[in-house]
């Protein structure tokens, strides 16, 4: 029999930089605490992420007790520091994928510096705590809420699915180039597929909805250099659809701490 051990915690506080990995984190009702909270935009409201600007990856984040630091991986002496809960207080419409939202810009001086960064007119904003943006409905279970994630609360990924991929590969890509938030061990590669119910801990999950890959796996995380790998090979095994799936979305309900080596208890299998 099968056991499946959490491995991998990770979160994404600004949607599209760089990430953090975890020995534990809360769950909340938008996803894990901090997870893309926080987003750029351009001067149109829409998000701005490594589809275009491929070297938000070297943007790294460090969460202090009261402020996040981010800094710029080529030249450390390139930073930013700002408060959780600091913004100007002015709602700003947003969009994620054609979802409108709410956002409160962090503050001009913060933007200023990452319009500097990225060459092009740039706004961080936070997500207002009230804020209530909805999974889409065909998916839901419950009217579940999400952050400025692009639609789900949570992502989570087997390790046997990497290295079915990696196999294919002639150069390995690490995890980090899917975004999960979950990583586990045990079972063989995409068994996540084939979950429906489960609890990590003590905590249900739903897998509603493979995740629809795109060019942005393509950026190498440490570098911010494209290539066509490995979108291009796991086209070839991996398209459902049209699309092309790695991975599962989540919705969850209640909330909690998750820490690694946690137990997935499958309640339920896709049928």
């Amino acid at each position: 029999m099968n056991q499946f051990l959490l491995s991998e915690i990770n979160i994404y506080p600004i949607k599209s930089l760089a990430g953090i990995s975890l020995t534990e984190s809360l769950l909340e009702e938008k996803g894990l605490q901090y997870d893309r909270r926080w987003m750029l935009i351009d001067k149109e409201g829409v998000f701005i992420s490594q589809r275009k600007y491929p070297e938000l990856a070297l943007l790294q984040i460090t969460l202090g007790k009261e402020k996040l630091t981010i800094t710029y991986q080529n030249n450390p002496l390139q930073t930013i520091t700002f408060g959780y809960e600091e913004n100007t207080a002015q709602n700003i419409a947003v969009s994620v994928w054609g979802t409108v939202c709410n956002g409160l810009e962090v503050s001009t001086a913060v933007s200023r510096w990452f319009s500097e960064m990225l060459k092009t007119d740039a706004r961080l904003v936070q997500m207002p705590e009230a804020e209530r943006r909805l999974v889409d409905p065909k998916y839901a279970t419950a009217n579940e809420v999400v952050s400025f994630a692009d639609g789900y609360p949570c992502l989570i990924i087997s390790q046997a699915s990497l290295d079915g991929l990696n196999e294919r590969l002639d150069l390995a890509v690490p995890m980090n180039r899917f975004r999960p938030n979950f990583v586990f061990t045990g079972g063989e590669a995409h068994i996540e597929d084939n979950f429906n119910t489960f609890f990590i801990g003590d905590l249900l999950f739903k897998a509603v909805k493979p995740c629809s890959r795109c060019v942005m796996i393509t950026v190498d995380q440490q570098t911010a250099k494209k290539s066509a790998e490995p979108l291009k090979t796991l086209a070839g095994y991996r398209t459902i659809n049209k699309k092309i799936m790695f991975g599962q979305n989540l919705v969850h309900k209640g909330s909690g701490t998750i820490r690694i080596g946690d137990m997935l208890t499958i309640k339920e299998w896709k049928v």
